[in-house]
């Protein structure tokens, strides 16, 4: 078992099984993935801030059983910053805030391979700082497809005074950001306006876009999943990995750069690994940088 003591801003952790393999199909360790992070540290940190953690670990890899943790494990170090949520029940919950280098690789430790963070922050869960529209694709569907929606939704969106920005979630789809940081913004509006607006496609793009949440509706088309504009739920976030295969990122794409794949009919650019994602942040910096800090309002609906 390798274990390594490390001090980061004077804050010591023990890193364990460094050597154990949690993608054995491709070889990335824990080792790697704790590498990773580090060094992504300053891009996904902001969009980390003051977020309420959902914890996806996969303690023997992601070819086995994994759990989620909402609640922060109470090991944690004094130092892990926290915030309290109420749940349904109004019973109190105390989350993990991911606030700091530190904290980012001791989640990394825990074998939590996946960052899901809500939309809003602890502090005002109620109000979104973006709206989303998270692109499903049924089989035979794929990132052709979502890709195609993504720009129909672009330019839906410009003539409203709407700016958007894309990433690819990791896997099979991609995710389409309206910024709003504004304080007045709540669930109920961001839903409302996802839902008429994923009816709206799918109304005049039938073959291609379905906004019903029954699965049955969904081959062959895009589902548009306007319900992830929810206090309840969680989007993985920005730069995160991926419990695949391989360990494919979540990571940004230039608008001009999916104009150019889809009409290449070739994805292979939006399936990025952490050594490309590394080298396309240091290279353009934080392309999701917007989503923290545009403010918009959304239309009257």
């Amino acid at each position: 078992m390798s274990r390594k003591v490390v001090e980061l801003a004077g804050r010591k952790l023990s890193l364990s099984n460094l050597d154990k393999d949690l993608y054995p199909a491709y070889g990335f360790t824990k080792a790697h993935i704790l590498e990773y992070y580090r060094r992504m540290a300053g891009f996904i940190l902001p969009h980390l801030r003051d977020r309420a953690l959902t914890l996806k670990r996969y303690p023997e890899g992601v070819d086995q059983e994994y759990f989620f943790e909402k609640r922060c494990p109470a090991h944690r170090p004094a130092w892990v910053a926290t915030g309290e949520l109420s749940l349904d029940d109004g019973e109190p919950m105390t989350v993990c805030l991911v606030n700091d280098l530190a904290t980012l690789m001791w989640v990394a430790n825990l074998a939590s391979l996946e960052i899901h963070v809500p939309l809003a922050r602890a502090a005002s869960p109620a109000t979104p700082d973006s709206l989303v529209f998270d692109l499903d694709p049924g089989d035979p569907a794929n990132l052709f497809d979502c890709a195609r929606v993504a720009l129909i939704l672009r330019d839906l969106l410009t003539p409203l005074g709407l700016a958007c920005s894309v990433k690819t979630s990791g896997k099979k789809g991609l995710h389409v950001y309206v910024p709003l940081n504004r304080p007045e913004t709540n669930f109920s509006d961001t839903k409302k306006f996802s839902r008429l607006v994923a009816e709206l496609l799918q109304k005049n793009y039938p073959d291609l876009v379905t906004a019903k949440m029954a699965k049955e509706s969904r081959p062959g088309k895009v589902f548009i999943n306007w319900s992830q504009n929810d206090a309840s739920k969680t989007m993985i976030c920005i730069y995160s990995l991926r419990a695949r295969e391989k360990p494919f990122v979540s990571f940004p794409v230039d608008w001009q750069d999916l104009e150019e794949l889809h009409g290449r009919d070739d994805y292979t650019r939006l399936e990025v690994l952490p050594d490309q994602a590394v080298s396309r942040a240091e290279q353009q910096g934080d392309l999701f940088g917007e989503v923290l800090v545009k403010q918009q309002r959304l239309p009257h609906v």
